[in-house]
């Protein structure tokens, strides 16, 4: 199997690499304890950019693997630190929203990580794609920045500020932190039952925002729909349009009281 430092990268790359490292407040020249490995480091984040529709012998797939696994240990870790009273639930909860596809999509544009990407010309016309192009590049370049730097740190310096963000948008939100017991409680306070969830996997490419849709019911009623990466976030999804369309409904009928 080749070796992702079988070639030096070009300066042009390497200039590349190195400014992404900058938009993400990372320092390179901590890369730098020796030229070897510099050019090592820098091979691997090339490795993590380089996805595999451009038919490289070396792509994105293994840190993408990786960098999954230290998403989620690092959002646990911010999570531990910032709401260490928070119950168990809801940590899962929240951190399902710092970790989702969706998110990592609006991480890598934020950064522009569409400027450093390669990819095969078929991805390059696909406009659908392109969300799931960011979000599998983003999360590469987390497992890349882990093994480049062998240290969780790095990974807390860059994604902090979009782990705050997000926790207050969400945690302003109660039915985005968990859409489902909103959902629950609404219908068993109105005496209607629990809401029943169906699912359909549409997809099986990993990180496919669309790979599961949902639909959620109460009684013979179809409430909601929501797509996901996984089945619980299209059941978030679904639970939380449900949720937005009893609140339209219950407006409507405060404002137009003649209708009921």
């Amino acid at each position: 199997m080749p070796s992702r430092t079988d070639h030096q990268l070009c300066q042009e790359r390497s200039d590349q690499i190195q400014s992404l490292l900058k938009r993400l407040t990372l320092d390179p020249s901590l890369l730098m304890s020796s030229k070897e490995t510099f050019q090592q480091k820098l091979g691997i984040l090339n490795e993590a950019l380089t996805h595999t529709s451009a038919r490289a012998p070396i792509n994105h797939e293994r840190l993408e693997f990786l960098g999954d696994a230290v998403l989620r240990l690092a959002a646990s870790e911010f999570i531990d630190r910032n709401f260490p009273q928070m119950a168990v639930g809801e940590r899962s909860a929240l951190r399902a929203q710092l970790v989702s596809d969706r998110w990592l999509t609006t991480v890598g544009q934020r950064i522009g990580i569409d400027d450093v990407l390669i990819i095969g010309p078929k991805a390059t016309g696909d406009a659908q794609a392109q969300a799931t192009l960011q979000a599998e590049a983003t999360e590469a370049l987390i497992g890349a920045i882990y093994e480049g730097w062998g240290s969780l740190a790095p990974i807390h310096q860059w994604l902090t500020p979009y782990w705050e963000d997000t926790s207050t948008a969400v945690l302003a939100d109660p039915h985005r932190l968990n859409s489902k017991s909103a959902l629950q409680e609404w219908s068993q306070g109105k005496g209607l039952g629990l809401p029943r969830y169906v699912h359909e996997e549409r997809s099986q490419k990993h990180g496919d925002p669309k790979r599961f849709w949902c639909q959620v019911h109460l009684n013979s009623k179809r409430l909601g729909e929501g797509w996901g990466g996984s089945r619980r976030e299209a059941e978030q999804n679904a639970a939380r349009h449900a949720l937005q369309e009893v609140s339209e409904s219950a407006t409507e009928a405060l404002n137009n009281p003649e209708q009921h």
